[in-house]
């Protein structure tokens, strides 16, 4: 709770106190100074024309909610597999969640996963295989973990390590993944990173069709307040800060997925301003949509590609890091550890190096990876040497040293 407050503090610190902008005059920015100074953004993520909201993004606040009960769900050593699909690919009006409004939703997580316009349109291949790891984490935990939920794990031997100390209690597969951890922190790449950055960011989606015309005329959604590439530019946004009780002033640590590890990444000081950065590229881009500036817009989704890919390499690094500091005496603190970098390795491949038109990491190399993990027994046979190799790995493709990120 104090992070969050003191990260809420970190973004108010940052605003002056004018109003919020509408579509036709918005008011100036204290931050990062435009690079086009006819274009100011809003002091908040607030867009309006004819005083309503211009911003929406319903569905990926949707499609967060439904991941979160998901990867609840995955823990749950009641849930059948057959359950947990449903969750995952849900269908309007099944009762697959506690919430009736999510139910009744047409939205869901699986056909968003490894979905973007950039990456995989053209690539149905890939997509299917990733979509099918995905499914592959929720049918081994219901088969493999689920089973030996009670019984004391090993090498080759799928069960629970409570850590020391009478920490928390981890369930594990044979070679020490926890699949829950896989799953929810491979999905903040293959979801929520690669929609955010590869699909709605792009301008493959945001000049599609006749979108730089209408936006030009200001001819709006059919019913609706907003251009459509108003609402595409929101809908990336919504992935990071959907769930958050105000998304225009975001607090961070509102979900499990990528808006909490912008939130950890910030509280490193060797990041801090990293959630700042995102957060004006957003409300800039956004402005610059409003005025027409899509130089200037398009320099902001770079500015976002960048940032928050950063945070996956960084976190990938962390927990590598972190598992080595525990390895020799407390496995199960090493293995969680260890089960979050997994997923957030595998995620590598859903980032956007600015500028290019690829990941950080291509999908094999992502795999390369996990594989010098699992080798034999996995996390049971991993070296410190090892996590340090790749760390060192990782760490060379982006700005940040091991050092910084591991601490």
């Amino acid at each position: 709770m104090i992070d969050k407050i003191k990260l809420k503090v970190l973004l108010l610190v940052g605003l002056v106190l004018t109003s919020c902008s509408n579509d036709d005059n918005s008011t100036s920015q204290a931050n990062n100074p435009p690079e086009d100074p006819t274009v100011v953004a809003p002091n908040t993520y607030d867009f309006d024309r004819n005083g309503a909201t211009s911003v929406s993004f319903g569905g990926q606040t949707t499609r967060i909610q439904m991941a979160e009960e998901l990867v609840s769900g995955i823990k749950n050593p009641i849930k059948t597999e057959a359950e947990l699909d449903a969750m995952y690919a849900h269908e309007e009006g099944n009762n697959d969640f506690m919430d009736a409004n999510l139910n009744a939703s047409n939205k869901n997580a699986r056909s968003k996963t490894a979905a973007s316009k950039d990456y995989f349109s053209a690539n149905t291949t890939d997509a299917a295989v990733i979509k099918a790891v995905f499914d592959s984490y929720i049918a081994n935990q219901v088969s493999e973990v689920f089973p030996n939920w009670s019984a004391t794990a090993s090498a080759g031997n799928a069960g629970q390590l409570q850590e020391a100390g009478g920490g928390a209690t981890r369930y594990i597969n044979a070679k020490g993944l926890e699949y829950d951890q896989a799953f929810t922190k491979s999905l903040i790449g293959a979801l929520m990173v690669d929609q955010m950055l590869n699909n709605y960011l792009s301008p493959a989606v945001l000049d599609e069709g006749n979108n730089i015309a209408n936006n030009n005329e200001n001819v709006l959604d059919a019913g609706k307040n907003y251009t459509t590439m108003e609402h595409k530019w929101d809908e990336a946004y919504g992935y990071l800060y959907g769930n958050e009780a105000n998304p225009a002033v975001p607090g961070l640590g509102a979900d499990s997925f990528l808006n909490k590890y912008v939130s950890r990444v910030e509280n490193d000081t060797d990041f801090s301003g990293i959630a700042m950065t995102i957060y004006n590229a957003f409300k800039l881009g956004r402005a610059a949509i409003v005025a027409k500036d899509y130089t200037l817009r398009d320099a902001q989704a770079q500015i976002i590609r960048e940032k928050v890919s950063e945070i996956i390499g960084i976190r990938a690094v962390y927990y590598l890091q972190q598992a080595k500091a525990t390895l020799a005496n407390d496995k199960a603190d090493a293995f969680h550890a260890l089960s979050e970098g997994y997923g957030f390795i595998y995620s590598l491949q859903f980032t956007r190096k600015p500028g290019t038109n690829g990941p950080y990491f291509t999908k094999l190399e992502a795999e390369n990876i996990i594989e010098r993990l699992m080798t034999g027994n996995g996390f049971w046979d991993v070296l410190p040497e090892t996590l340090d190799e790749l760390s060192s790995d990782i760490s060379a493709r982006f700005s940040f040293t091991t050092e910084q990120a591991g601490s």
